[in-house]
């Protein structure tokens, strides 16, 4: 599911939400923690009884990487499977208008044909350690919200850096429940990571934005890569076998991914915030950005090729915020999440001792998202989501001038993205000699200073000083022409040259970055500290008191942190008619003859030329009932066996309505077969020597 997740039409039924009820869900629901695996219901519902050690084994054969997807290593030599989406940016990286990868697909048949991916890096969560209680400590009563939210992330920050120093693996203290809960997770981090195998685009994304979040699919959006330590190939102490059988129908599946974010354990009032002022905002943004890349894309191929990602990734963005849009308007969830709350706040209220410690949570985040929604656009603008509009040129002159003034500080009093624990990512993408092109870095900022001058009006103090006296796009090519940050060597002057450099600086985008930074600098405080340290005190006391209530076999909402989902491959209903479990090769087929074989249901000649070898009643994908969102694009499906029977890359556009509540009536996650990726590994990509190593021959 790329990047965001889906969106669409939203048919909602029968909806379980978690901690609506005591404790069990008779849906197949829940992002659960890998140190607080589902055993019971797993055992009860399915007979299935997993020991430590396959929960273990599972943990650390998955990976997360830095582009925003998951991924699992599928080989004892380091390959890792994940989506062509998921390596989108890479394979833009690694094209040239000469060999655009997106279009011709790569395979490399040797280990020295493998390219290197100079700002990739792969995570492999290896522990997790329940750190509330040291957290927590750093705050007393008092302390104001925003006193408190200061004391707990230079307390984060401590923890996070005595555990590097400690294990030398990368740390992370991750938020869980809203803040009532903080677990210490433990990374091998790898840096060295090679391109090995990506089919062409067209058949990766057939269907295009017309098909996403639709069923049936027939896409093969896979792509491997491989991780490499001091010039080799790692030799993995934990990997996925493969399972060249598949799966049946019926079948219980397991996936293992990092969900992006979820919002199921959201106040009401919180949601109504989300669909009154924040996503509105958002979805508008996208749909004005979506018509402008269009435009872009449509004067040649070269500005097709190189904004390929960014038009994917907006079209895919624009088409989930609309499905969960649509979720938050629909009157029967809205009807749940109140009736449900409002159970948990009369439990709460009649016990008194319960009343005076967290009663008054959901009020306090009522108000607070009122005083959000006075300076939202603001916030989200200069600071938040739509901060930097895309621009690469813009987000390094933006690190550059905040890293040398947070740099001097002490480790726990800088940006949280600046603590010593992020330095060595943050150099990574600074560093990166990933191409910029000058023609799409003129188009995203020309269309992000119009929206902030649209947003704020011609005559605002931050739209004068960012435009200097030009339109848009005047200013745009004049920043853009002026840099010089498209050379890594004067990157790295800057950055070791700390403020003074900075300060002497006459880079174009180093002043602009430098001059309107004390306001992105200031609207952020505001909501650190009259948003977000409000939110994670009042969601900690709701948290609690969900805990006191209904005990804590729950599962938080998604944190983009590794997560254990499972259910079932099922087909289902709609419309009266049976939408089938599994799509196959003669689908395919059929659906490009069907469309006339025009964008976006081209076929790449040799898929065309391979009708015939390949064994058509072969599963190509499949859905099931197992509980993920954006950032799961990526994720192996197994089975009881840790077996690889699937590879996610979608959900209909019945499961965007998981962002807020689950249901399994008609909504589904969308994977590729795991005997379709090796059929066509074989059979049209050439790349037997792959299949061999995948399925361990």
């Amino acid at each position: 599911m790329p990047r965001v997740i889906r969106s669409g039409r939203v048919v909602v039924c029968c909806v379980f939400m978690a901690f609506g009820g005591a404790g069990s869900s008779r849906a197949d629901e829940g992002m659960w923690l890998f140190n607080r695996p589902p055993t019971e219901l797993l055992k009860t519902k399915y007979n299935f009884e997993p020991k430590p050690e396959w929960f273990d084994h599972i943990q650390r054969s998955c990976v997360r990487l830095s582009d925003g997807g998951s991924g699992s290593i599928v080989s004892p030599d380091g390959l890792v499977m994940t989506n062509h989406h998921v390596g989108l940016d890479q394979l833009e990286r690694l094209s040239t208008p000469e060999k655009n990868l997106l279009k011709t697909g790569f395979y490399a048949k040797t280990r020295d044909e493998e390219l290197k991916c100079n700002d990739l890096e792969i995570n492999v969560l290896w522990s997790i350690e329940d750190v509330t209680g040291r957290v927590n400590e750093a705050i007393t009563a008092s302390m104001s919200p925003a006193e408190g939210n200061t004391a707990r992330q230079k307390k984060i920050a401590e923890i996070t850096k005595a555990a590097e120093e400690k294990t030398g693996f990368d740390c992370q203290v991750v938020t869980l429940y809203h803040g009532a809960r903080y677990h210490l997770y433990s990374y091998k981090r790898y840096t060295d990571i090679r391109l090995v195998m990506a089919p062409e685009g067209d058949i990766a994304h057939f269907g295009g934005d017309t098909d996403n979040f639709e069923y049936p699919r027939f896409c093969l959006d896979m792509c491997f890569f491989r991780i490499y330590e001091n010039e080799k190939p790692i030799k993995a102490e934990h990997y996925l076998k493969w399972s060249e059988k598949g799966a049946e129908n019926g079948e219980l599946v397991f996936v293992a991914g990092h969900p992006g974010r979820t919002q199921r354990l959201y106040t009401v009032d919180h949601l109504k915030f989300l669909r009154d002022t924040a996503y509105p905002f958002m979805l508008n943004a996208l749909w004005r950005r979506e018509v402008q890349l269009l435009g872009f894309s449509a004067r040649n191929d070269e500005n097709a090729r190189i904004a390929s990602g960014d038009l994917q990734g907006v079209q895919n963005s624009r088409k989930a915020y609309t499905g969960i849009l649509a979720g938050l308007h629909d009157p029967e969830i809205m009807k749940q999440k109140t009736d449900a709350e409002k159970k948990l706040r009369a439990a709460i209220a009649a016990n008194p001792d319960h009343a005076a410690q967290w009663g008054d949570a959901w009020d306090k985040v009522a108000a607070t998202e009122k005083t959000y929604e006075s300076f939202y656009e603001r916030y989200a603008t200069l600071e938040g989501r739509a901060s930097s509009g895309g621009s690469d040129l813009y987000r390094i002159a933006r690190n550059l001038v905040r890293l040398a003034e947070e740099l001097p500080k002490p480790d726990g009093d800088r940006l949280r993205e600046f603590h010593d624990a992020d330095l060595d990512s943050l150099y990574l993408r600074l560093y990166s000699p990933a191409p910029i092109y000058d023609s799409l870095e003129i188009d995203r900022l020309s269309s992000y200073f119009a929206l902030i001058a649209e947003r704020f009006g011609a005559d605002d103090s931050i739209v004068t000083r960012i435009l200097a006296g030009k339109s848009p796009r005047d200013r745009a090519v004049e920043l853009v022409k002026g840099t010089k940050l498209k050379d890594v060597a004067v990157r790295k002057q800057l950055a070791e040259g700390g403020k003074d450099a900075i300060a002497k600086s006459n880079d174009p985008l180093i002043r602009l970055a430098y001059d309107i930074d004390p306001e992105a600098r200031a609207v952020r405080k505001r909501y650190e500290d009259e948003v977000e340290s409000v939110e994670k005190l009042s969601y900690a006391k709701i948290g609690a008191a969900r805990f006191a209530t209904y005990g804590e076999n729950e599962y938080p909402d998604a944190t983009f942190s590794l997560r254990l989902t499972f259910g079932e491959i099922k087909g289902f209903q709609e419309d009266g008619a049976q939408v089938p479990a599994f799509t196959d090769f003669a689908g395919l087929y059929e659906r490009h003859k069907q469309r006339g074989g025009v964008e976006p249901f081209e076929l790449p000649q040799r898929w065309v030329d391979a009708k015939d070898k390949l064994k058509l009643d072969t599963p190509f994908n499949f859905i099931c009932t197992c509980d993920v969102i954006g950032g799961n694009s990526g994720s192996p499906v197994f089975n009881r066996r840790g077996e690889v029977v699937g590879l996610v890359f979608d959900g209909n556009l019945t499961s965007l309505v998981w962002n807020t509540a689950f249901t399994d009536r008609v909504a589904r996650t969308v994977a590729v077969d795991s005997r379709a990726i090796i059929e066509t590994m074989k059979k049209v990509s050439g790349a037997e020597a792959l299949a061999k190593e995948i399925v361990g021959k």
